[in-house]
């Protein structure tokens, strides 16, 4: 059975006022029961205020959603606890076992969907703020070694697996698809006008169009999750595994991730998950 340790952080950057990205790190491990993770990063836009609070209620909306993931419902199941499992009891930290019965990719899914009008109803209610709020999200969801990843947006997922980098999500974005179409170079998306117009994200009238990918995750295996505030400004992508593969944990790995972008100028928000698997 696999273990997940995990870490996050997010950082204003040097240009910008406000942060509005939000991200979210949690892994719930219960005795004799597959450890079950749940990941985002969202990057907020619109309005005055309103991509700060776009991100957050994204977030808030899936934390809420996934919530029976992490429960069992059925009052008459009995707990064998360790002693651990005891003191985790008295500190209000412990952990139910997690129901199987539960489709990690269908909940993510479904969670996704209720964001998006959780996003699009704060928008219409507080035109003055928000009236063109929206958020980009990319989830990572996981029970055990089977991970399903979600994303909206331009927001990305990497899989760091026997020292190579993956892109696994495709950005929703004007210059992702000149790319795709062979108008512009790969390089040219960091110079291109049109570079911060995406097509998709969460707070548009109707079902949000999701990409869903999954993964298979091996011990020594690393994910990272980031908005573009680091892709942007951290082009190389070995810089990046590097900076992942060397770090002692998933939290140094964060800290040096944001300092690497804020180096390189930071233009935007950045904010960072990275997972590690054993």
């Amino acid at each position: 059975m696999v273990s997940l340790t995990a870490a996050c952080l997010t950082d204003t950057g040097r240009v910008r006022e406000e942060n509005e990205d939000c991200v979210w790190s949690q892994v719930y491990t219960a005795l004799n029961r597959p450890p079950v993770g749940l990941f985002m990063v969202c990057d907020g836009m619109g309005g005055h205020m309103g991509g700060k609070y776009a991100s957050y209620w994204a977030v808030e909306t899936v934390k809420l959603e996934f919530g029976e993931l992490f429960s069992t419902k059925d009052p008459r199941a009995t707990l064998v606890l360790r002693e651990a499992d005891i003191e985790a009891v008295r500190q209000g930290t412990f952990v139910s076992p997690v129901p199987v019965e539960v489709n990690i990719e269908s909940l993510s899914q479904s969670a996704i969907q209720k964001a998006n009008s959780v996003v699009y109803d704060y928008a219409r209610h507080k035109p003055n703020q928000a009236a063109n709020a929206g958020t980009t999200i990319t989830m990572l969801a996981a029970r055990g070694d089977q991970a399903v990843i979600t994303n909206v947006g331009d927001s990305r997922a990497y899989l760091i697996r026997n020292h190579e980098l993956t892109q696994i999500t495709r950005d929703h974005s004007l210059v992702a698809n000149l790319v795709a179409e062979g108008h512009i170079l790969p390089e040219d998306i960091y110079s291109h006008p049109q570079r911060n117009m995406i097509y998709r994200f969460l707070g548009q009238k109707g079902p949000a169009q999701v990409d869903v990918f999954r993964e298979t995750l091996l011990s020594g295996d690393s994910v990272l999750l980031c908005t573009d505030g680091l892709w942007e400004m951290v082009k190389s992508q070995r810089k990046l595994l590097t900076i992942i593969e060397k770090a002692e944990d998933s939290q140094q790995a964060c800290q040096e991730l944001v300092e690497a972008a804020n180096e390189a100028g930071g233009e935007d928000n950045i904010s960072v998950v990275v997972i590690r698997v054993q």
